[in-house]
């Protein structure tokens, strides 16, 4: 099957880096993805091909493109990718990475938890978390300590995700779940770009690390299964909800091992996204001291030094407008993969079925055809009157997509905006943080974006 919507106007594949014999651009990617993807856009434009090894990929920058893939032919553009079979061994089969009816079916169960009346209501839990980590802070402040902002942030979005979504208290695993995540996401990663696995290797010191840390991950996970099965699954959470729902037709019920699939997604995913947000939010705003003035000016107008809550958001323009530039220049997505089903033609040029598609929220929100001053901090661009997410004033829609499009958009969305809405107003109008005087925090692309170097920040009580 070939789509016909547009005829390649372009003979041969895009143009792209020439590469190595048999590895092509796979070292260079492996070594510095965003370098590559940077300097690809800016010599040969919104597509580009690259071979990874024996694989052809395609790598689409422009926003219509972006539209093409997640939204107007999505069906012709699956998972079944490397990398995404690398999240599947850690995450099993959960919404991420499921597909088909399959995929449709979970959606309708999850659904319901992330409701804007829904998470409406986990605004006080998001708030309670927050001060009890500030009040941790206080007496490290005292001290004179500093703190790792990226290590507090996970921590706090472990503990959000986990009391409001699965109803579970897991603040007390957040150490050993933060050091499993990091070493699944990075092995991830590094399997994603390794063209074979050697025999043997479950013989590996690093593999026995790696099982010991699935462990830690199932061991919390279907802890909270078991007690949320032992005490009656009666609640509103999405862990109640995953564990009542029935078959349509057979009415059976979820296996456990289903059940932590979809666990397993919405925990790791829910933390490790918002909390890198977070962490670039906190970064930026003491890099660009103005901004953060501009910040604390609003929330004393606004909150007076009160707690923040639901009916604030509205009111909270530029904390809003700080996260959304934060997640402009850092998207914890910073690379989404498919798979062409059947041949296609994208920016004129043909797609065969099986290329590898790259597209990256990161590239594209630096598009000079669309931001001004791409790689400048600039929270007034997210301005009401000039950006509205569902029509994007200054440029097409999806030139700006750190939660993805189309109908695989990330279901938490909303959840993570309201989230990094409280967190930011809850900090900022107790603590200002200033970074460690001479550190340079520097990418780290795993599955997510995280920094490379530990955060270190002076904690101010205001």
């Amino acid at each position: 099957m070939t789509l016909h919507h547009e005829q390649p106007t372009h003979p041969g594949p895009p143009p792209g880096p020439k590469g190595r014999f048999f590895f092509g651009n796979l070292q260079e990617f492996k070594r510095d993805p965003i370098r590559v993807l940077m300097d690809s856009f800016r010599t040969y434009g919104d597509v580009v091909g690259l071979r990874l090894g024996p694989i052809r990929a395609y790598l689409l920058f422009h926003p219509d493109h972006v539209r093409h893939v997640f939204q107007d032919h999505y069906q012709n553009y699956n998972k079944q990718t490397h990398g995404f079979k690398r999240m599947r061994e850690t995450l099993g089969n959960g919404l991420l990475t499921s597909e088909g009816e399959f995929w449709r079916r979970q959606r309708r169960i999850v659904q319901p938890a992330f409701h804007r009346a829904r998470i409406a209501e986990y605004a006080g839990t998001m708030t309670a978390a927050a001060e009890a980590m500030l009040e941790g802070w206080e007496a490290r402040a005292a001290r004179g300590e500093t703190a790792n902002i990226a290590t507090e942030m996970m921590g706090l979005t472990q503990r959000i995700v986990g009391e409001t979504l699965l109803g579970s208290d897991v603040s007390e695993a957040a150490e050993s779940v933060g050091a499993a995540v990091a070493l699944l996401l990075k092995h991830a990663r590094d399997r994603i770009f390794r063209l074979f696995d050697l025999p043997g290797r479950t013989l590996t010191p690093t593999y026995r690390r790696l099982r010991a840390a699935q462990s830690t991950l199932d061991k919390v996970v279907y802890g909270m299964i078991a007690r949320r099965r032992q005490e009656g699954a009666d609640g509103a959470d999405l862990l109640s909800m995953l564990i009542q729902a029935r078959d349509e037709e057979t009415g059976e019920g979820m296996t456990d091992l289903q059940i932590r699939d979809e666990v397993m997604t919405i925990y790791l995913a829910g933390h490790e996204t918002t909390a890198n947000a977070l962490a670039w939010t906190w970064v930026l705003l003491a890099k660009y001291p103005e901004a953060g003035r501009r910040l604390r000016a609003e929330l004393a107008a606004v909150l007076g030094g009160r707690t923040p809550t639901m009916e604030d958001l509205p009111h909270l323009t530029y904390t809003t407008m700080v996260i959304r530039e934060a997640m402009r220049l850092y998207p914890p997505a910073w690379i989404i993969s498919r798979r062409a089903v059947a041949a296609d033609s994208i920016g004129g040029y043909a797609v065969p079925a099986g290329t590898l598609i790259l597209v990256s929220p990161y590239v594209t929100h630096r598009h000079p055809q669309f931001w001004e001053n791409p790689e400048g901090f600039d929270p007034e661009r997210f301005a009401p009157e000039r950006f509205a997410l569902d029509k994007f004033q200054d440029g097409p829609k999806f030139a700006y997509f750190p939660f993805g499009g189309g109908p695989r958009q990330c279901i938490g969305n909303n959840f993570a905006m309201m989230e990094s809405q409280l967190i930011v107003a809850t900090v900022a109008q107790r603590f200002e943080m200033a970074l460690e005087p001479g550190l340079e925090v520097h990418l780290h692309p795993t599955i997510t974006l995280r920094p490379l170097e530990a955060i270190t920040m002076a904690l101010t009580r205001r």
